[in-house]
């Protein structure tokens, strides 16, 4: 795959986040020309340094957004300080860049908080959308937006296919799949290159939005019980963060994801109970405790991911028991190198 990404230009919008440097990385590190374009302010160093509400993760987090910085710089991608909702300066640096492809990441990446600020979730989500898909009309760049499996609301038995009606609850749900229509939109009218990705339940290193198995080792780690939405036997295609990286990369290398929706995932549902026993596997007495289910948070499970399968050859590695254990191993080595971090 290196010389199928050797010398190829790569933008990402949002690219100094979670899943943002982490691609970035893997990318650079195939041969691929990276640059990463963020405002650094949500979800990043901004969000926990403004000094408006007292995060209890501030600190914690400042360092996950540090090290993120830290490891790109390291290798050498150049990070453009700009904020996406800016039209001017986003189409001026996109244009400088001249990318093969732009990787659209820029986004309130959380439902709950979502719900809670609409017009910032908005302005953070479709505003910088529009901005970037108006940036790279003319040169007719391939687009990949990331898209979410909030978008098919409840998903029933089966599992959830990329032909499926959507059907989203609340306000993020709702905000990808406008943001879906928007990209096609543009292909229609202007003719630029599409893919969409729906991942869903995403972990992994240096992620700050506390999603559940995150939440469940931070508490873990301080002594505290963990928190269980409803009796735990919610489930969520948990995917990690390696597996979303390949699939991603096989989107910008593969022909047969022009134009096309992608559900990247591992492709098999687990519960919050079997979640809360690998947990138990490093942290044996940690407790459970449980709290009335969001009513606005579908009832998600297993996404098909045959389509990715069969057009990209995607092919995931990281079962829960694999990437979780990884994931809290990662937890327990920083608490042993700076146990102050976790309150110790």
């Amino acid at each position: 795959m290196t010389t199928e990404l050797s010398g190829r230009r790569v933008a990402l919008v949002g690219g100094a986040g979670f899943i943002g440097h982490n691609l970035a990385l893997h990318l650079h590190g195939l041969g691929a020309e990276v640059h990463v374009v963020d405002s650094l302010q949500v979800n990043n160093l901004g969000a926990f340094t403004h000094g408006l509400d007292q995060n209890p993760n501030a600190r914690l987090y400042i360092e996950f957004a540090n090290q993120r910085l830290d490891l790109l710089r390291r290798a050498g991608i150049p990070l453009h300080i700009v904020d996406a909702r800016d039209y001017q300066l986003l189409s001026r640096h996109l244009s400088e860049i001249q990318a093969d492809v732009v990787v659209q990441l820029a986004a309130v990446a959380h439902a709950n908080r979502a719900n809670k600020d609409p017009y910032s979730t908005f302005d953070h989500s479709m505003r910088t959308l529009e901005n970037a898909l108006d940036s790279v009309r003319e040169r007719k760049t391939h687009f990949i937006f990331f898209s979410s499996s909030m978008v098919y609301g409840n998903f029933g038995n089966a599992a959830a296919k990329e032909t499926n009606i959507c059907e989203p609850m609340g306000i993020y749900g709702a905000l990808k799949l406008a943001g879906e229509h928007l990209v096609k939109a543009y292909q229609q009218v202007f003719g630029v290159p599409y893919t969409i990705i729906r991942p869903s339940a995403l972990y992994g290193e240096r992620c700050v939005s506390r999603r559940v198995g995150q939440a469940f080792i931070e508490n873990a780690l301080r002594g505290n019980a963990i928190t269980v939405n409803g009796d735990g036997s919610d489930q969520l295609d948990f995917t990690y963060i390696g597996d979303l990286v390949q699939g991603v990369t096989l989107c910008i290398t593969r022909e047969a994801a022009r134009n096309e929706t992608f559900n990247l995932t591992y492709g098999s549902a687990r519960s919050l109970n079997q979640m809360a026993d690998l947990l138990r596997q490093r942290f044996p007495t940690v407790t459970v405790t449980h709290h009335p289910r969001d009513a606005l948070m579908p009832e998600r499970g297993t996404l098909d991911i045959s389509k990715a399968r069969t057009l990209l050859g995607y092919e995931p590695a990281f079962p829960l028991e694999r990437g979780y254990l990884q994931y809290i191993d990662w937890y327990l080595g920083l608490a042993k190198e700076d146990p102050k971090l976790f309150g110790h």
